[in-house]
């Protein structure tokens, strides 16, 4: 995602809102001197790009109002040294426990990740398990999409089993994954916990030069399962 110009209208929607916390429509239409109905065309774009999220607050007899904030993503439209901290933690951490050290350390945090993935998206078919997953994903700053495939597509040999194609444009780790590119095999793991039942493969790596990352899941066959974690 390429961060919005800064002389444009959605990026001092975005800037009222880190300053702000969060906000309406009606009070961003007031503080930018823009119509109501240009501000809510500028909110619903921001929204299906992932860079707002919107929250409905109930109360009383009135109409429900709705309440916009940033998400990860939209905070990341902003200057940070995150990714220079993130990559000078990694490099201590290599002198002072090395290589394998980071490693053991890195798979950790995303068995963590995906143990807390599995929970949020509960339970129910895998196609709606992967929608979930995918806003989740969106959420935190990556371009997610899924669909479904035709096992022709893949190298499977169970036909008529779905496919899942899951595709992330962007790479919210980016820098430390081209350090780092180890992160990446424990991210594939981490997708495996989250869905626990289905095997999943990489097909497309932005490491490696490639535009998108991308992979297959596939509900397993039940008497394939295993204990899993």
């Amino acid at each position: 995602m390429m961060p919005l110009q800064q002389a444009s209208t959605k990026y001092d929607i975005l800037r009222l809102l880190m300053k702000e916390g969060e906000a309406t429509a009606q009070l961003l239409a007031r503080v930018l001197g823009i119509s109501p109905q240009a501000t809510r065309r500028h909110l619903k774009d921001l929204e299906a790009e992932g860079l707002i999220a919107l929250e409905v607050v109930r109360g009383g007899m009135g109409r429900p109002q709705h309440r916009y904030r940033l998400s990860t993503a939209g905070r990341s439209q902003f200057p940070d040294s995150y990714d220079d901290f993130a990559l000078e933690l990694l490099d201590t951490l290599v002198e002072q426990v090395g290589h394998e050290g980071v490693s053991s350390i890195l798979r950790a945090q995303w068995v963590r990740r995906g143990l807390e993935y599995r929970q949020r998206i509960g339970e129910g078919p895998v196609q709606e398990r992967v929608a979930r997953l995918v806003e989740l994903r969106r959420a935190e700053g990556y371009m997610a999409e899924w669909a479904a495939i035709a096992p022709e597509a893949t190298e499977s040999d169970r036909p008529g089993v779905e496919h899942i194609m899951l595709t992330e444009h962007n790479c919210a780790i980016s820098t430390v994954a081209e350090s780092f590119p180890k992160v990446c095999d424990h991210e594939l793991e981490m997708l495996a916990i989250a869905l626990a039942d289905c095997t999943v493969e990489r097909t497309h790596w932005i490491v490696e030069g490639e535009h998108r990352c991308g992979y297959v899941i596939c509900e397993m066959d039940p008497e394939d399962e295993g204990e899993g974690l």
